[in-house]
C-alpha cells in the first residue's frame, strides 16, 4: 500500500509539474522507440539467517541456533535497453520499456553445527545475478532537450547455490528510481538514473547429504534471505 501511494503521489507531482510549466517544450523530440546501452553500478545488500536445528547421531535434540548475517556488495553493471515514450501531451510523456543488468551479489555463510552422522560443517552460498526490470516512467519534458522521470517497475532475478542447499525460485520485486534524459537532434540521447530495487524473501533448507565438494547439511537447518539493491546507471542510446 505505501509503494502504491508512492506511485500516486509521483505521478501527481510530474502532472501538476506539466500543467504549471511555462516551458514551450515539445514533447514529439522524446517520443517513439529508443534502445540504449547502460553502463553503471549497484549496490547490493542482503540480510540473511541461518536457523539451525540441532541434531546427533542419537537424533533431534530439540534445541535451535539462530545466526544472522547481512552482505553487502558494489559491482559494476552492464545492460540493454529498449523502449517506447509515448506523447501525451505538450510537455508529457509516459515511457514503456525494459532493460537488462549482468552484475552479481553474493550471501555466505557457515554453519557451526557439531560434525556427526547427521550435521557438518558446511559453506552455503546465495548468488542473484541477470537483472530484467519491465517499467512505465511518467516523464516530464523540461525543454526541448532536457526531461526528467520516475520510474516504476517489475523486476526479476536468477538465484544460485553452492552447498548442500536445495535452490529458490527466482527473486521478483519492484523497483522505484528517479532519472533524467538529455535527447540531441540527432536522435541520441543520454539517460542518467538511480534507483533501488527490493526483492521478495528467498529461502532454502539443507539436503541432509553431501553434494559433490559440499559437506552434508541436515534438511532440518534452514536459510532465508531479504535482498535490496541500489543502483546508478548512465545510458546511451538512440531514439527512432
Amino acid at each position: 500500500m505505501n509503494k502504491l501511494i508512492k506511485m500516486i503521489c509521483a505521478t501527481c507531482t510530474l502532472v501538476l509539474v506539466n500543467t504549471s510549466t511555462t516551458l514551450l517544450a515539445d514533447s514529439s523530440n522524446f517520443a517513439g522507440p529508443y534502445v540504449a546501452f547502460t553502463a553503471g553500478s549497484f549496490g547490493a545488500q542482503v540480510s540473511g539467517e541461518a536457523n539451525e536445528r540441532k541434531k546427533t547421531a542419537e537424533g533431534d535434540d530439540g534445541t535451535h541456533s539462530k545466526d544472522s548475517v547481512s552482505a553487502g556488495k558494489v559491482a559494476a553493471v552492464t545492460g540493454l535497453e529498449a523502449g517506447y515514450a509515448i506523447p501525451l501531451g505538450g510537455s508529457f510523456l509516459m515511457d514503456i520499456g525494459a532493460n537488462y543488468l549482468h552484475g552479481a551479489a553474493k550471501l555466505s555463510h557457515e554453519t557451526d553445527g557439531e560434525e556427526s552422522a547427521t550435521l557438518s560443517r558446511g559453506n552455503v552460498s546465495f548468488t542473484m545475478n541477470d537483472f530484467v526490470t519491465a517499467y512505465i516512467a511518467p516523464t516530464i519534458v523540461l525543454s526541448d532537450t532536457s526531461s526528467m522521470y520516475v520510474k516504476i517497475g517489475v523486476s526479476q532475478a536468477d538465484v544460485g547455490v553452492t552447498g548442500g542447499i536445495t535452490t529458490p525460485g527466482d527473486l521478483r520485486g519492484e523497483t522505484w528510481a528517479l532519472g533524467t534524459r538529455t535527447v540531441l537532434d540527432s536522435g541520441i540521447f543520454i539517460r542518467t538514473e538511480a534507483g533501488y530495487t527490493e526483492y521478495n524473501d528467498i529461502s532454502a533448507h539443507g539436503k541432509g547429504a553431501a553434494t559433490g565438494n559440499s559437506a552434508a547439511i541436515t534438511s532440518t537447518t534452514s536459510y532465508s534471505a531479504s535482498p535490496t539493491v541500489a543502483y546508478g546507471q548512465v545510458s546511451m542510446g538512440f531514439r527512432f
